[in-house]
């Protein structure tokens, strides 16, 4: 057989299959709404399941019938891919492995064919086998398909929760009416830098606050490109109309800002957290003085 001759050949059996997915849709749903790729994520209701089962038999038929059966990004699959996700992420919280969850996928192609080899006569027939094969092109792309969605509802998840954490690491704490204080713990770099500064000016408006300490004493190393984060920040509070304080230059650190020949000259500095909170509330007008002996006894 010539290669155009395989290709009509091909094409043809391609078409048959989306015919056969949309007369057998029902069937076909019932079946799969027992595999386990379905009955584990819809355990409530299995009318959910075949009614998913349904939705995957559509986009697969629609893929079919456009002559496109190993395109990932074929029309048919926008309608599905948001379930397909869906159901992957949710095998993955119960624990499946990425290559557990390409097997449940694999095990949808067996249902399929043996419906699909029931409407011919002998199943060893040429046209039989084509369009055999050309269902397992289709089912070998919705697999891929689904460890696509899995894998990009991984990637925003990921990225989701490192933002909530990267919100959680760096509080900003009001300590006084108009004194709010970030402690920042751990390395410092870009993304988190943004976080502090997001977060800091906000409360500035939310407290109407005019002195902000950032507190570096967990802070394990200051080079350049920290420092330049943290002369960012400052500038960014003064333009709010707060001044900044920063607190926790511990010796080696003030020594390694010595060496790089960073300026901090327009950045009041403080040796500690408690130092910067006193210099606000003196800046406040606020004295705070230790209880007397007969006061602490009472």
């Amino acid at each position: 057989m010539q290669v155009s001759e395989r290709n009509e050949a091909h094409e043809l059996a391609t078409r048959q299959v989306g015919a056969f997915l949309a007369r057998r849709r029902e069937q076909l749903a019932q079946r799969w709404a027992d595999v386990p790729l379905f009955r584990t994520v819809f355990t409530l209701s299995r009318d959910e399941a075949v009614e998913a089962s349904k939705a995957v038999v559509d986009a697969l038929a629609a893929v079919a019938s456009s002559g496109r059966p190993e395109d990932v990004a074929a029309a048919g699959f926008g309608a599905v891919r948001d379930q397909l996700g869906r159901m992957a992420a949710s095998r993955a919280r119960s624990g499946s492995s990425p290559a557990r969850i390409a097997e449940e996928v694999a095990a949808l192609r067996s249902p399929a064919t043996e419906l699909l080899l029931a409407d011919f006569s002998d199943p060893s027939e040429p046209q039989a086998r084509e369009s055999v094969l050309a269902l397992t092109v289709l089912m070998g792309t919705l697999r891929l398909v689904v460890m696509e969605t899995a894998l990009n509802a991984g990637e925003d998840l990921i990225a989701r929760q490192r933002e909530q954490l990267l919100e959680v690491a760096t509080p900003v704490i009001r300590l006084w009416d108009g004194v709010v204080a970030v402690p920042l713990i751990g390395t410092l770099d870009s993304a988190r830098s943004q976080v502090v500064m997001e977060s800091l000016l906000e409360t500035i408006v939310a407290q109407r606050a005019r002195y902000a300490i950032l507190d570096i004493t967990g802070v394990p190393t200051v080079d350049s490109l920290v420092a330049q984060h943290l002369m960012k920040t400052v500038a960014a509070a003064q333009l709010m109309g707060a001044e900044c304080i920063l607190s926790g230059i511990r010796p080696a650190i003030a020594q390694t800002i010595v060496h790089l020949g960073i300026d901090l000259g327009p950045v009041t500095t403080r040796a500690g957290l408690a130092d910067a909170l006193a210099y606000a509330l003196g800046r406040l007008g606020i004295e705070v003085s230790p209880r007397t002996t007969a006061a602490v006894r009472r």
